[in-house]
């Protein structure tokens, strides 16, 4: 396709799953039996979205209890009353506490691609959770023993061996998920906490090579979780010329559920570096009504009015359901989105000729 077009990762899970998993924590079905849900959900899952005509895939993120902390489950020396999200709508997320090291991850993301790619023919993306959202598991009062500086060489480390071994796996590309971004700007309105995050995440990108860059991208959003969201009321303009600091090639930006998307593309425009591709969401997966193919290309075509066509692609604003027990959205209206934008893309990429 001339208009590159890529998703974002999660998709719900199968009931069955979601039922598995609980019956497993509660003792009702062996181990066994829960990897053959597992299994067969990504198996599923893949044929699903290669049905969709989507060139780059992923598994949906079945296996991963959520985006954020899918590194640490299992991870011993963590404490419940961590960081909380707070969200539009009410609901918290809270994060787990770091009570002592060293910090080591229990799982890296190339177990999921290993997975997935008995099953795929397509190109397949991963994502990986930001060095800068795992950095608010170390608590501000510190830890015994364990100080700060010796926590961040850890988290540097394990952030860039988890990409790197997504990148020897195959994986077509690998996705930060650096959802936080917009976030920090709520919690710290000065833009100091954000200036801190990129560096973070800069210190991790710079230990790879520029080809590899290359097919490192950074995924922002409001947050999306049972249908509510956690920043979409921070201005974009104070966020993204921050966020094109990232020593990435690929930027992953919501914006079809943004109000004013014309204002957000101009500050795209006017900040975007050479080199660097940002694929702009169009279709929005908070909303439950499925974008026709026709709305999509008329979003393509308004962001190819300010991003040159050699810079832009297109994907969804957000995961789908970034964490295992969000059951808001269907797995049917999910693949109809993601086939509505693939669709949509080829239109506007027709339409414009190239």
């Amino acid at each position: 396709m001339p208009i590159r077009t890529e998703p974002i990762g999660s998709i719900p899970r199968p009931p069955s799953l979601i039922e598995g998993m609980h019956a497993a924590a509660e003792g009702r079905i062996s181990g066994d039996e829960l990897e053959a849900l597992y299994a067969e959900a990504v198996r599923e899952t893949i044929v699903s979205f290669e049905a969709t005509g989507s060139p780059v895939i992923t598994d949906g993120e079945q296996r991963k209890p959520s985006f954020a902390t899918y590194p640490i489950h299992g991870l011993e020396g963590l404490a419940p009353d961590g960081v909380v999200i707070p969200f539009e709508d009410g609901h918290t997320r809270q994060l787990p506490r770091l009570t002592r090291g060293p910090f080591r991850y229990q799982t890296y993301a190339d177990a999921y691609l290993v997975g997935a790619q008995r099953t795929a023919t397509r190109p397949l993306k991963q994502a990986v959770i930001s060095a800068s959202a795992l950095s608010l598991l170390y608590p501000q009062e510190g830890i015994d023993g364990y100080s700060r500086e010796e926590f961040l060489s850890d988290l540097l480390r394990e952030a860039e061996t988890d990409i790197r071994r997504s990148l020897d796996r195959g994986a077509y590309c690998v996705q930060v998920d650096f959802t936080e971004a917009r976030l920090s700007l709520k919690l710290d309105p000065s833009g100091g906490l954000l200036r801190d995050f990129v560096e973070l995440n800069n210190d991790v990108l710079r230990r790879f090579s520029a080809e590899d860059r290359g097919r490192l991208g950074v995924h922002t959003c409001p947050g999306g979780d049972q249908d509510s969201t956690h920043s979409a009321d921070v201005d974009y303009s104070d966020l993204l010329p921050t966020l094109f600091e990232l020593q990435a090639g690929s930027f992953y930006v919501q914006l079809a559920s943004e109000q004013d998307r014309r204002r957000v593309l101009g500050t795209i425009k006017a900040n975007l570096r050479p080199g660097q591709r940002v694929f702009v969401g169009v279709t929005d997966p908070i909303d439950p009504r499925v974008e026709t193919p026709e709305e999509v290309r008329d979003r393509v075509l308004e962001a190819a009015e300010f991003i040159p066509l050699a810079q832009l692609g297109t994907t969804d604003d957000c995961g789908f359901s970034p964490f295992g027990d969000d059951t808001s959205t269907a797995r049917e209206t999910a693949f109809a989105k993601v086939r509505s934008r693939v669709e949509g893309t080829e239109l506007a990429a027709r339409k414009l000729g190239v």
